[in-house]
Parts: C-alpha cells; structure tokens; sequence
C-alpha cells in the first residue's frame, strides 16, 4: 500500500496565530514536523493558504501545495492537497502542523491499523498515566477517547469520558486507563472523498472535533495506541513547554 502524508498548515489561528512559522529549537515548527514525516511515508506535502508559509517550506526544500482559505478542518484540506498533488496513493495520512514531535513509530501505528481490509479511518491515542495528573486530563485542548474491544473509536469528547461514579475524581487516573487523542488520521483515498462530502454534524459542532462527524455518519475509526510523550502546540505557552521538552529529551 501507498501511503501520502499531508500537513495542514493554517496561518489564522485563533489562538496561536501564525503558528507553523514559530521557531522552536532554531527551526520554524512546521520545518520540525515535515522534518518528522519525511522517509516514514512513501511521499510528504504541507498543505496551506498562506503564501508566507510557502515561502518557509519551500526554503528548507519541502513540498508545498496551496489551498482555499474556506476549509473548517484539516481533513477538508487534505482533499483538496490530495487533489491537486494527482499521484495514486492508498491511503492519505493527516499529520497536524502543530505536532512536531509526532514520531516515526507513531506513524508505523497508524500504517499498522490498515492491516485490517475492514479499517476505513485510523487515528491514535496514548493511555494517561497517573504522573500526568488531574489538570492534564481534565484539559479540554486534549481530547478524550473511549474505545471497544475491537479498538475501534466510541466516542471522542472534551470532557473526561468516561464518568467513573463512586470514585472520588482524584482517584480517576489509580483506578481507570483513560485515552488522549493525538491529532493523527488516516484515510482511505475513497473514504477521504466521502467524509469531506458531508456537512457538519450536530455532534461536530458541540464538541468542536471533525471526527464526530464521521462516528455520527456511520463511519468507523480505527485506534493504534503509543506509549510515547509528545507535545502539541496549541497556544504560545505551548510553545515555551516545546522548548523545555526539546531541550531535555532531543538533540536541535
């Protein structure tokens, strides 16, 4: 199978704007994560709508493709970069450009879920541990993920899911393996086409997270599941906690 890797890189963002262009360790973020993608799949693009951001990918020598600056998710901007790039590939994978430690054997997780014909979509998650603490689960910026038996995705909320009643909330993380969501899909090329063809669900639109668009169509999410710690960055204190982590457990 041939997997194409694709990183949305937005320049408006609400709470972080001009992200993929922020220096972490003495590269630009998105020049971080390219850097992470690049050999693990069989072909890597960034995917914008800013030229400025072009202009930095071109410069450390990536691949580039412009997009419409109306896409709601990461995902509408995949097809249209899948699209237009115009090669043949089995499966699309949706690297955020937020994530720029995201690791090679993240991705061989993700590819690994593709093992089964019946996988429509992959995503990943990393079980808490205690150590991470209360705040970090209760974090809304980091979403939740319960699963089946199966590994298949249930359900993916802001809030801490589940409820575990007559256990004081303290004790949550002692008693429960909770997921956390990393921001990684997979797609199939066919199903990529077809999820990007429905509208927003009621579901999407309280919780703010696109793939309760397509568990509320039908559509199943198969989850691969890491043990390794990385860091997103969603805000500029984000950004300051990169520069600890990368500092202690990288070389720049």
């Amino acid at each position: 199978m041939k997997y194409l890797g694709i990183i949305p890189a937005r320049y408006a963002s609400t709470r972080f704007p001009a992200k993929p262009l922020a220096m972490l360790g003495g590269k630009r973020v998105i020049e971080r994560v390219y850097g992470q993608v690049s050999g693990v799949l069989d072909d890597a693009w960034v995917a914008t709508d800013d030229e400025r951001i072009a202009d930095a990918v071109r410069a450390f020598g990536g691949q580039v493709v412009m997009t419409s600056v109306h896409h709601k998710s990461g995902t509408d901007r995949c097809r249209e970069a899948f699209e237009k790039i115009g090669r043949p590939f089995d499966v699309v994978v949706n690297i955020q450009g937020d994530e720029p430690f995201i690791q090679p054997s993240q991705l061989e997780a993700v590819k690994a879920c593709f093992s089964d014909p019946a996988t429509q979509i992959a995503t990943l998650v990393k079980p808490f541990s205690p150590d991470d603490g209360l705040e970090a689960l209760e974090n809304p910026n980091s979403p939740k993920v319960v699963v089946d038996a199966r590994m298949n995705a249930l359900y993916f909320s802001r809030s801490v899911i589940p409820y575990l009643r007559n256990v004081d909330r303290t004790e949550w993380l002692a008693h429960h393996t909770f997921y956390k969501h990393i921001g990684l899909y997979a797609y199939r090329a066919e199903v990529l086409a077809e999820i990007t063809s429905l509208p927003q669900s009621s579901l999407e639109l309280a919780e703010s997270l696109e793939q309760l668009r397509w568990l509320q169509n039908g559509y199943t999410i198969k989850v691969g599941v890491t043990q390794v710690k990385t860091i997103g960055i969603d805000t500029p204190q984000d950004l300051e906690r990169a520069e600890r982590f990368l500092k202690e457990h990288l070389a720049c």
